[in-house]
């Protein structure tokens, strides 16, 4: 971000065939949203055009060949492709795969860059996407990968945040694949990631089980007593306010988790089941632990609605919104820290 300009918001648009053109393009159909940031589309000036005509939508934007040439006031569109992808609204098709991911190596290039300051994804199709180029079970992965830190999938709101032990796992190795290290790690990442991305200074974090009833002393399997307990109470000692193991089939109900800052499930469906149930289309997928901020929204591509004009736009909103917060956020805790190292340094 130049000194006082708007935050450039990159989007890589997804699967084409989805939701994704629709959800960003609403979002950005409010002009006023124009006076949040300076947002970037990575996909080509033919494909938001043919996308605005199918779907009844009229904005104008300014096309460019890189985002650093992006102009403040407008929607920009970075021209990633010539070609003229062929939309098949509703279908998981090759082509669609090929140009989301172009989509998403342009955009995150751009951020490792720094000519966007922040990245929004809009859905994929985690199959067809799939090649040479990218063989992970989601976006988390890839930007694992191509950005530095420790990533987390943290799904968050303003009143609920869920972090995952695990992610895109199957459930019969995620027992084997929860040990201390991975504990410890996930731990410390939600703890940063909530003192600097959102300004909360001495996190509480609950810890849910791996089994029912947190494994009920050790009758219904005993990793909560010999993997879990002992790296909450290890972590305790060193300062960190983590608790649990909590069952998880009370916990969400009985509103145990309005007492903490963030939740740590063991599981995929064990923490975004409830999230997206007391959620749902106000939730955002964020990547917490990495050095550069992405964002995306709760749901996936929507096949059965795309193309129709009635995919609702609140969660992507949502996912821009929280991406400009905690941009915000950690530019303001980084200037802190380093003030006080400064000064640190200066006293010695």
């Amino acid at each position: 971000m130049k000194e006082n300009g708007k935050i450039k918001l990159g989007i890589s648009i997804g699967d084409l065939n989805g939701i994704g053109c629709e959800v960003a393009l609403k979002t950005f159909e409010d002009s006023r949203m124009l006076d949040f940031c300076t947002p970037v589309i990575f996909a080509s000036n033919k494909t938001i055009s043919g996308q605005q005509k199918e779907l009844g939508i009229s904005i104008p934007f300014n096309g460019v060949q890189e985002a650093s040439k992006a102009v403040d006031g407008k929607l920009n569109i970075v021209n990633v492709w010539k070609q003229v992808p062929e939309i098949k609204f509703g279908e998981a098709t090759k082509e669609a795969g090929e140009f989301a991911l172009q989509s998403l190596k342009a955009a995150v290039a751009s951020l490792k860059k720094g000519d966007i300051d922040v990245l929004v994804t809009a859905p994929i199709n985690k199959n067809n996407i799939q090649s040479e180029e990218f063989t992970f079970p989601g976006h988390t992965d890839y930007l694992a990968q191509e950005l530095e830190g420790d990533s987390l999938m943290f799904m968050v709101t303003d009143k609920l945040k869920v972090g995952l032990l695990t992610d895109h796992v199957a459930v019969k190795d995620v027992a084997s694949a929860i040990i201390p290290r991975l504990i410890r790690d996930k731990v410390n990442t939600i703890e940063k990631s909530l003192k600097m991305d959102f300004g909360i200074r001495k996190p509480k974090i609950a810890l849910l089980g791996i089994n029912p009833h947190s494994g009920d002393n050790g009758v219904i399997g005993k990793e909560d007593e010999e993997v879990l307990k002992p790296v909450i109470k290890e972590m305790v000692n060193m300062g960190h306010l983590v608790f649990g193991p909590y069952s998880a089939d009370s916990f969400f109900g009985s509103d145990g988790y309005t007492n903490f800052d963030a939740v740590l499930a063991a599981y995929h469906d064990q923490g975004l089941i409830p999230f997206k149930t007391l959620s749902f289309g106000q939730g955002v997928n964020f990547t917490a632990g990495l050095d550069k901020i992405r964002t995306s929204p709760d749901h996936g591509t929507a096949y059965e609605i795309a193309g129709k004009g009635k995919a609702d736009h609140s969660s992507f909103k949502e996912a821009v919104f929280m991406a400009l917060k905690i941009f915000k956020n950690r530019t303001e805790y980084l200037a802190l820290t380093e003030d006080v190292l400064k000064k640190q340094r200066i006293k010695r």
